[in-house]
């Protein structure tokens, strides 16, 4: 990877840590009415694979889902209203942290229900491959995700029809508060897809060069009409399960271990070893810092959504009226 590449990747990485921090101290301040699921610690995956989608492309994503979205293209300050419930949030401040979608830029939503979004995924690409044109759906979810019954059903079906989906496990060690390798039998999330006819590769889901390139060529070829795909990327969650959890089950001194490989960490040091300036680096990581800061003020002082609107796209409520 080149230079200006993978410091396009520490950028996109510092972008999503400084918004994830700003949501963070929007939620303590009491701006956030509801969790917020930071991805400390995770954000390379989000870089490496949704740099790689064309914005017509679909992405289905998981309730720790904001890295994915601001890079799939959405608007930070249209997110950050989402979360704090604020006129002009992608959602119209209706879905906030857990169901946050931008279908402009092919987002699909995020998903507070675990692996619900892998049966989505799925009719997602089965109406691309109707269409006949080369978009490819991309899903991402936990590693709790594969213990629930929509995987099997996803990825069957996917492989059955044939489908253009590549199936992301981003597997950061813990299923909320339980280790993960404590509830999963066998040999795990790739073993599983396989077992179904899905190639399947395991990387490094810290080191945004490596997950980059296996996000580009799995994209490039489900895009080339080779069928599902399952890529298991192995990560950390830095901070708790919610920005409200101390994560007082995990052991202290393997959290501090895991904070040396952080993404953003490595690739700043690689990128120092390759001759780039710290003073750079630094600003870049005080721009993204700033910026976010900007957005969450903006976003406070954002109007919040008329009352006579509260029923606006309730199905059910909307059906009634129209009986009425």
């Amino acid at each position: 990877m080149s230079n200006d590449a993978l410091r396009q990747h520490y950028t996109n990485m510092c972008r999503i840590r400084a918004f994830e921090e700003a949501a963070i101290r929007a939620l303590k301040a009491g701006e956030v009415h509801g969790a917020i699921h930071p991805s400390v610690g995770q954000e390379a995956v989000a870089s490496g694979v949704c740099s790689n989608l064309r914005q017509s492309d679909i992405l289905l994503s998981t309730h720790r889902g904001h890295g994915h979205t601001l890079i799939k293209g959405a608007d930070p300050l249209a997110m950050m209203r989402e979360l704090l419930g604020r006129e002009g949030g992608c959602c119209g401040g209706k879905g906030g942290s857990m169901h946050i979608a931008d279908f402009n830029v092919g987002m699909l939503g995020a998903n507070g229900v675990v692996g619900a979004n892998i049966v989505i995924a799925a009719g997602a690409a089965h109406a691309i491959s109707l269409s006949g044109d080369d978009r490819v759906a991309v899903c991402i979810f936990g590693d709790g995700a594969i213990n629930r019954g929509p995987f099997l059903e996803g990825l069957n079906w996917a492989k059955v029809a044939n489908l253009p989906c590549i199936f992301i496990c981003e597997d950061n060690g813990w299923a909320s508060t339980t280790a993960a390798d404590a509830v999963t039998g066998g040999p795990g999330a790739g073993a599983r897809a396989e077992s179904l006819g899905i190639p399947s590769v395991e990387v490094d889901g810290n080191d945004v060069e490596a997950i980059e390139r296996i996000a580009r060529e799995t994209i490039g070829a489900v895009r080339g009409g080779a069928g599902p795909r399952f890529i298991h990327a192995k990560t950390y969650r830095l901070l708790g399960h919610t920005a409200a959890d101390v994560a007082a089950y995990r052991d202290d001194a393997e959290v501090a271990e895991r904070w040396k490989d952080d993404p953003i960490a490595r690739a700043r040091t690689l990128l120092i070893a390759r001759g780039e300036s710290e003073d750079d680096l630094g600003r870049i990581a005080e721009g993204a810092d700033t910026e976010m800061a900007q957005v969450l003020t903006a976003a406070i002082d954002t109007a919040w959504p008329a009352l006579d609107r509260a029923w606006d796209d309730v199905q059910d409520i909307g059906f009634e009226s129209r009986q009425a």
